[in-house]
């Protein structure tokens, strides 16, 4: 719902309202250590800055949750891609890694791989990636805790607020302006949860990451098993033509987050965090008018007539705020569960984009500032390669 304020007044409590996460994203962007001396690297991190707390302005400012939440995510995204590429090539050489390297434990725990590692590992008492516990980059240990504190308090935001991936598939379905695959039969929105059913099995009778290793789209933008085999060879092949099909061409025809809401494992293992996340999404029946424009909107198919005429959105929903931005009656809304319909709105956005941006900020502002500094060294040097 806009604020009819005069302008003065709007920004004065626009900037008010978004201070504190202006202080907070100073000390996150530099983590709390003094500034770098090097100038390329002081620069990138003022771009940065800049940038995300601009973000969080407008977003305040404006009203409009997912526009900005968008960009940032988006650019989040592109940014992680710049940065994880040139550092494995400067690090080993190639964006491969070696069956030795992955048993020594070298390979960075990613949160697709949570739910073929936690099933499993309830089942078989066995923590099946080879990565490490508690030392190098990103290990098995720490994401585990981050990705719990963040469903905790977010539930499947995760998905639009942190996935370092998602950014992807909504940057491709942002080019176009209109879809060309208008409608996707809903049963295929069940594909996600069958995929997670028989990766985690899989997984716990081979104990193998069985999506990290022949699923998992994104392999073809991080790092891969070195392709020595036939097998690995077609391992290969499946992670270039999913992410051609999933990230790149249904997203460019549907408009849609097809990834993430027609296959991703991940995904639907994180739609159940939804049910005890304190957060959720309600449509305000008393307002609706029944137009459609938030079903066809979502971009992971979380509305439909029945979820509409039942007030809420399905489980899936990843709160990116597409469908409160786009209701032209203001009757959808951010929600605290417990609290009645449509009160105070504002109140409970504001509520809850604090920590999902902080979330986004945090996860964002250290690949933001990394691929400025590339972009950077290589306007200076001709190189992204230090």
């Amino acid at each position: 719902m806009a604020d009819h304020s005069p302008a003065p007044r709007r920004l004065l409590k626009a900037f008010l309202l978004s201070l504190p996460m202006i202080l907070l994203m100073a000390m996150m962007v530099t983590g709390g250590q003094p500034l770098p001396k090097d100038l390329l690297r002081l620069i990138s991190l003022a771009v940065t800055y800049v940038f995300i707390v601009v973000m969080f302005f407008l977003m305040v400012y404006t009203g409009r949750t997912h526009r900005y939440r968008s960009v940032l995510f988006v650019v989040y995204a592109v940014c992680f891609v710049m940065t994880f590429i040139p550092n494995l090539i400067e690090t080993r050489g190639s964006m491969s890694i070696s069956r030795a390297e992955m048993i020594q434990g070298h390979t960075p725990f990613c949160h697709m791989v949570i739910p073929t590692t936690l099933i499993p590992a309830a089942l078989s008492r066995t923590i099946i990636f080879p990565g490490s516990m508690l030392e190098g980059f990103a290990p098995i240990g720490f994401m585990l805790v981050l990705w719990l504190g963040v469903s905790i308090a977010l539930g499947r935001a995760w998905c639009s607020w942190g996935c370092f991936y998602g950014g992807l598939d909504e940057g491709f379905s942002k080019i176009g302006r209109r879809p060309i695959l208008k409608n996707v039969p809903r049963k295929w929105t069940y594909l996600p949860f069958a995929v997670l059913v028989a990766v985690a099995l899989l997984s716990a009778a081979t104990l193998t990451p069985m999506y990290c290793a022949w699923l998992c789209p994104f392999k073809t933008v991080t790092e891969f098993e070195a392709v020595t085999s036939a097998t690995t060879l077609v391992q290969a092949g499946i992670f270039v033509s999913l992410f051609a099909a999933l990230v790149v061409v249904l997203p460019l025809l549907t408009k849609r987050r097809t990834q993430c809401g027609l296959f991703c494992p991940m995904g639907a293992f994180q739609s159940f965090t939804n049910l005890f996340n304190i957060f959720d999404v309600r449509i305000d029946g008393t307002k609706c008018v029944q137009c459609g424009r938030c079903e066809k909107a979502c971009p992971t198919f979380s509305i439909d007539r029945e979820t509409i005429e039942n007030g809420r959105t399905r489980m899936t929903c990843t709160k990116c705020g597409r469908c409160v931005d786009d209701c032209p009656k203001g009757a959808i809304s951010y929600h605290i569960k417990g609290t009645p319909i449509g009160v105070r709105a504002q109140t409970a956005r504001m509520i809850f984009i604090y920590p999902a941006f902080l979330l986004l900020g945090i996860m964002g502002s250290r690949m933001i500032a990394a691929a400025v500094y590339r972009v950077l060294l290589l306007v200076t040097t001709g190189s992204l390669i230090k």
